[in-house]
């Protein structure tokens, strides 16, 4: 997170949900034996509700409710929190069905649930109002009026619970092309007196857009102001903490050089290719059982083969064939190459539910154990396409540099793209997968991943 406020919210979040999960717990058995929680009632089941509570935060952190983007008093927050109950209420109940416990809180658990959900509503809806308050928001300027600064100030002031409002926009060339700027934002030119609009607007965050070595003047101003406890970004900085993406249009090759320490990355490369190793044996041995049902299902559901294989490219541009459990009618490219769209007419009907459930991507388990794809890595594609999206947008080759995966940080955040401006998007958030990956990174991704299997929204 960009703002120390934002870190500060989070913890808050965190604590107040622990908090209401005890509290609920307490309740709940001052209610079901109707007097005082002594000790040994207490301590019989303060151990195994730690358990499940520790399960239904994970649930949370899946549904993205730490995330502060949906702290906002939505239909969609709503709708995450209700699913998440419903989650947290199969869990308790398989956990205690399941576990040996020494007690089965059949009415305590119920009870629990009821209070806690009750209690779980008002505390999130009063959080959700209290951090979109103004005095829990950090005043930030930009230097530099891009189009890529005005759509990223927009974004920010779209999401106020990350704790950064922008106001103020400075444009330092004068004879640049007009820019539709919205009439919230005051945009200023570089004659400007830096230090006395960070002080009489209290800015905390500087973000700069363009290199100010010819604006010696704006430069003297910031280093005056170092007293007034501002942090300075550069834009791509700055965007990357924000937004959990790179703005391609915002770097160039130094930023690789300075960025992409591909040796520094050997003990995380060993340790996740042993992990690959590790889940696509597994998994290859839990469903084997169910293949051929799958492959059967796919020949009675419409004519040709049950898996589908198609040429990707790898790692540093290695050629591979990729293996899946056909979803489309063998027609399906009988005019060339195309991208796959949204409800695509050429999907089978069992191949769309194959693809919500991500079923058919299940033998390309064997592409990962023999190394040609990892677990988590930008989405595969196809050799055709890459060549013509290299003419036209720029380093998407570096997407290569790293095992192609099953799911991605790209997958998660921007899951669907069937077009050049998605492919764009999806490099973005790809090359902050790539800068950024490590053994945490890529437990939420395969966290988050598996809430979109069993919510049904793969493609």
């Amino acid at each position: 997170m960009i703002s120390p406020l934002a870190k500060i919210k989070r913890i808050i979040l965190f604590l107040g949900d622990v908090s209401i999960l005890y509290f609920s717990l307490w309740l709940t058995l001052l209610v079901r034996y109707q007097k005082i929680v002594s000790a040994p009632v207490w301590n019989k089941h303060w151990l195994p509700f730690t358990l499940v509570f520790g399960l239904w935060i994970i649930i949370f952190f899946i549904n993205k409710l730490y995330e502060l983007e949906t702290a906002k008093n939505s239909f969609q927050f709503y709708s995450l929190l209700g699913k998440s109950m419903l989650w947290c209420a199969l869990i308790g109940f398989v956990f205690f069905y399941v576990a040996t416990t020494g007690i089965s809180p059949k009415t305590i658990l119920i009870l629990d649930l009821l209070i806690f959900s009750g209690l779980f509503f008002i505390w999130r809806r009063f959080y959700n109002q209290l951090v979109v308050h103004k005095k829990f928001l950090e005043e930030a300027l930009m230097i530099g009026l891009t189009a890529e600064t005005i759509n990223l100030a927009q974004e920010i002031n779209s999401q106020p619970q990350k704790g950064i409002r922008v106001k103020t926009l400075v444009r330092l060339d004068n004879n640049q092309a007009p820019l539709t700027v919205d009439p919230f934002f005051e945009v200023l030119d570089e004659t400007v007196n830096l230090q006395n609009l960070i002080i009489k607007n209290k800015i905390r965050l500087v973000i700069v857009a363009n290199n100010l070595n010819e604006h010696q003047k704006l430069i003297n101003h910031l280093y005056q102001s170092l007293a007034q406890k501002i942090t300075i970004f550069d834009l791509p900085k700055f965007a990357e903490e924000f937004t959990g993406k790179i703005l391609v249009n915002t770097i160039g090759q130094l930023w690789f050089l300075e960025n992409i320490k591909e040796g520094n990355k050997k003990a995380y490369e060993t340790t996740k290719r042993l992990t690959d190793i590790v889940l696509s044996l597994g998994l290859l041995l839990l469903t084997m059982p169910f293949l051929p049902l799958i492959y059967g299902l796919i020949r009675l559901g419409s004519p040709g083969p049950g898996f589908f294989q198609q040429q990707r490219t790898g790692r540093n541009g290695k050629k591979f064939m990729a293996v899946k459990f056909r979803t489309m009618s063998v027609d399906a490219e009988k005019n060339g190459p195309q991208w796959a769209q949204k409800n695509d007419p050429r999907v089978t009907p069992v191949g769309r539910f194959m693809r919500k459930s991500r079923i058919d991507e299940i033998p390309q388990l064997v592409n990962i154990l023999r190394g040609e794809m990892s677990f988590i890595g930008p989405r595969p594609e196809r050799p055709e396409f890459i060549e013509k999206l290299k003419t036209t947008i720029p380093f998407y080759e570096t997407r290569l540099l790293i095992k192609p995966g099953l799911t991605g940080w790209a997958q998660i955040n921007f899951p669907y793209g069937a077009s050049e401006a998605d492919a764009l998007e999806k490099l973005q958030y790809d090359l902050y997968y790539i800068k950024n990956r490590s053994l945490t990174l890529d437990w939420s991704i395969i966290l988050k991943t598996i809430k979109t299997v069993l919510s049904g929204g793969g493609q």
